[in-house]
């Protein structure tokens, strides 16, 4: 795929307008939008509607992670909206992801639309090793964790998983090259590190085997975006 229908802007923004307006100003250089909880907690639908409005497709990124019930609800609603891509927890377990995806089809074969990509959360990039042993209980390191988590996920034929970049070439060897790895916590080297420990340069995640890398407040906090997005397309383009 061209740089542009891999590279996904995460719209971190609290403002609903700014939101447009920034999807607006960067419409002719990228074809996808992340919608998360700031954004969504502040616009609602009508920032999911906007977006489609200007023929740019979104990824909402709402972490569903709830009962079965809930979460299939939850997805058939979304689906109706025509989202590009959606995420949701695997740690939420098989039947959780199993029913989401029927009610994903259901919806999309009754309302004659596009099946949207379901992505699962595998271990968020604001986590270590120790957090996972120390805070959570779990015994093994975030590489056993997201390869365990991976693997149910492709057993719940979801189209692919959240990981960091460290972790996309143990998944692409474990669950096979058609399976989709959308990667956060990518930092071109002129952005300040933040509160992700796990991360990559956009050419270096494209290397190892990224299908979609997220990035946001590398670009929008650019003194100039534009720029911003010339610059990481070089780099995804040599890599």
């Amino acid at each position: 795929m061209p740089y542009r229908q891999r590279l996904i802007i995460a719209l971190d923004i609290s403002s609903g307008q700014k939101a447009y307006e920034t999807v607006e100003r960067l419409k002719d250089y990228v074809d996808i939008f992340k919608v998360g909880f700031e954004l969504f907690s502040s616009a609602g639908f009508a920032i999911i509607e906007q977006i489609h409005r200007l023929n740019k497709k979104v990824f909402l990124d709402l972490k569903f992670h709830d009962i079965p019930n809930t979460v299939s609800r939850a997805a058939s609603l979304v689906t109706k909206l025509g989202v590009y891509m959606f995420n949701l927890h695997v740690s939420g377990g098989m039947e959780m992801m199993i029913r989401c995806r029927e009610s994903v089809y259901e919806t999309a074969l009754k309302e004659g639309i596009t099946v949207p990509k379901i992505i699962g959360v595998t271990v968020l990039t604001s986590l270590t090793n120790e957090i996972l042993k120390e805070e959570l209980f779990i015994s093994h390191g975030v590489i056993s964790h997201v390869k365990r988590l991976s693997a149910l996920a492709k057993r719940a034929n979801l189209d692919g998983v959240v990981c960091s970049p460290q972790e996309i070439s143990l998944i692409k060897k474990t669950c096979g090259k058609d399976f989709l790895v959308v990667t956060p916590g990518i930092r071109p080297s002129w952005s300040p590190p933040d509160d992700q420990k796990r991360t990559s340069t956009p050419r270096e995640a494209i290397k190892q085997g990224a299908d979609y890398i997220v990035m946001g407040r590398g670009i929008l906090r650019h003194e100039d975006p534009l720029k911003a997005l010339e610059l990481v397309s070089v780099e995804m383009m040599t890599a």
